[in-house]
């Protein structure tokens, strides 16, 4: 089994940051936008070294929206900030109208993401993003699962031409993927390979379902963990490779399961493959005020809770 060591716990939201650090420095047609959460979101440095590129648009998310789209017919490439919750939800009618039917390069970017957001409880939590984001055509939806790959995943959406949504998170996580390592939009990338069972995976469920496969390797199960940082467009080839070999998939997400990840993946399967799928994610609810590892283990969005599905998937093949 290939390890993937955690090289020091930090929280995506700060590679977003970094990110946007760096896109200043490289690209003058780079813009930021944020809704009075400069520091939730780490736009200090971006603010500091380029005023003239950086607009405090207050609370007033769906004018953000609206002054980002009307930016790109300059040629700026706007990059937005505020909460997840804030960036979809508040605004949906705007994203649909004026940035997806219109086709505007705008760049979403939507921390404090999920049950993660931990202690100001379900007001804040969505769940539902995602399934709002990957319903508007041709908007780009990414999902990533730690500091690097949130870094390399703001980076190279300057250089992809249309909508995106890039969805991160407030709490500090593991970060184990290759400082490196290239982020190309729409391509999975295996983390470990397997031969009984496929693990899909994205977001902070990434690490989660690395311990799990070693535990399952204890187990004498062979997990093959497949990170999706871009659950649109989907990396279909990569998903049915892997469950040719091993008859059945566990998709694991920091999301309501309908809308997610889970979906997107079941309906590749029905339509080429049927394959027998569980599902971790959260049934259908709302979340609550608690520490975000509370509320990980009460949902049942942790690496026991994906051994547990394994186990369970893996005797309906």
């Amino acid at each position: 089994m290939k390890k993937y060591e955690n090289t020091g716990s930090k929280d995506t939201r700060s590679g977003f940051g970094a990110g946007m650090t760096e896109l200043g420095q490289k690209n003058e047609n780079v813009v930021a936008l944020c809704a009075d959460l400069i520091g939730s979101l780490k736009f200090d440095d971006f603010k500091k070294n380029h005023p003239e590129r950086f607009f405090q648009i207050g609370i007033a998310e769906a004018n953000m929206i609206g002054i980002a789209a009307g930016l790109t017919i300059g040629g700026k490439i706007p990059f937005t900030g505020t909460f997840a919750n804030f960036s979809t939800g508040r605004v949906y009618d705007q994203i649909r109208q004026s940035v997806a039917y219109s086709d505007k390069n705008v760049k979403i970017c939507a921390s404090h993401a999920g049950l993660t957001l931990g202690e100001d409880g379900a007001t804040h939590q969505i769940l539902e993003d995602i399934g709002l984001m990957k319903m508007l055509p041709g908007m780009t939806v990414i999902n990533t699962c730690d500091y690097n790959q949130t870094k390399a995943a703001t980076l190279a959406l300057a250089d992809h031409h249309g909508p995106a949504y890039l969805r991160f998170g407030r709490p500090v996580v593991p970060n184990f993927t290759p400082a490196d390592e290239p982020f190309v939009i729409g391509k999975a990338i295996l983390l470990n390979e397997g031969t009984d069972v496929t693990i899909i995976a994205t977001g902070h469920l990434v690490w989660e379902a690395l311990i799990a496969a070693e535990a399952l390797e204890a187990k004498g199960i062979s997990a093959e963990v497949i990170n999706i940082h871009t659950i649109k467009p989907l990396d279909e080839e990569a998903i049915l490779k892997s469950v040719a070999k091993t008859k059945c998939v566990v998709t694991a997400e920091e999301h309501n399961y309908l809308g997610g990840l889970g979906e997107s993946v079941s309906g590749v399967l029905a339509l080429n493959n049927p394959t027998p799928q569980e599902f971790v994610a959260v049934k259908d609810s709302f979340g609550e005020s608690g520490t975000p590892e509370q509320l990980m283990e009460k949902y049942k969005l942790n690496n026991q809770a994906i051994v547990e599905a394994v186990e369970r998937v893996i005797k309906r093949k």
